[in-house]
């Protein structure tokens, strides 16, 4: 089985963007940048509400509470980024696809490629592949990119913490 690294890397940067939200239009820019997004002109603030609306619905898609709410909620993302996929090669031969149209405010570019790159991880990998972290107090977003499909953390350290805690209880009792 050969699995999309579209789909990781969209639903990589949406856990990232929603866990700690983009508080401007620059911070918006520079995080999608070095998550390796091309962007063409400049970042509006049109853009930055249009993207975190799309994390708001998003993280309603992390919540579900089985999966056919969660695909339930994934299609209504789908519909509201719809347009039409299109071959491109960027003039350097390189083809590949674009889940949206050519010249579309940034905002809905990324409320695009964050429904897409979801809907590739789950299908891809599993529909129970989006989690919160298992420790109470941290609650931040994962995408279970793991081997077994079996991650509860969003993080080694969160996952340690908890082992170290519940060593300590068992020791108690």
């Amino acid at each position: 089985m050969q699995l999309n690294p579209y789909g990781a890397d969209a639903v990589n940067l949406a856990a990232a963007l929603a866990d700690r939200r983009p508080a401007s239009t620059e911070e918006l820019a520079e995080r999608c940048r070095v998550a390796g997004l091309i962007i063409e002109g400049a970042v509006t603030a049109a853009d930055l509400r249009t993207v975190l609306a799309a994390l708001d619905a998003w993280e309603h898609v992390v919540d579900a509470p089985d999966e056919r709410a969660r695909a339930a909620r994934l299609n209504d993302m789908l519909a509201a980024s719809a347009s039409h996929p299109r071959l491109t090669d960027h003039g350097d031969g390189g083809w590949h696809l674009h889940y949206r149209e050519e010249h579309r405010p940034f905002g809905e570019t990324l409320h695009a490629l964050i429904a897409v790159g979801t809907a590739l991880h789950l299908v891809g990998r599993g529909m129970h592949r989006l989690g919160r972290c298992a420790v109470p107090e941290c609650g931040l977003i994962f995408a279970d990119t793991s081997r077994t499909g079996r991650q509860r953390y969003c993080s080694q350290r969160c996952a340690n913490r908890d082992a170290v805690r519940r060593h300590r209880d068992r020791a108690r009792g």
